[in-house]
């Protein structure tokens, strides 16, 4: 399986607290942290939710 590195480029200050959630799932808790993940269909679908405060770096 591929992996992806996600990197978090907004705050999540105003964010619903769905999106928060998310956030947190992915591991990203501080501005410009990054983490790596199996590129799996529930980690991609978290991604999708979260698109406007995240990063994929190649």
């Amino acid at each position: 399986m591929a992996k992806i590195k996600i990197q978090q480029v907004r705050s999540t200050i105003k964010c619903q607290k769905v999106q928060k959630e998310t956030m947190i799932a992915l591991g990203l808790h501080k501005l410009n942290s990054v983490v790596e993940h199996e590129a799996t269909p529930a980690i991609l679908g978290m991604v999708e939710k979260v698109k406007h405060l995240v990063k994929v770096i190649d």
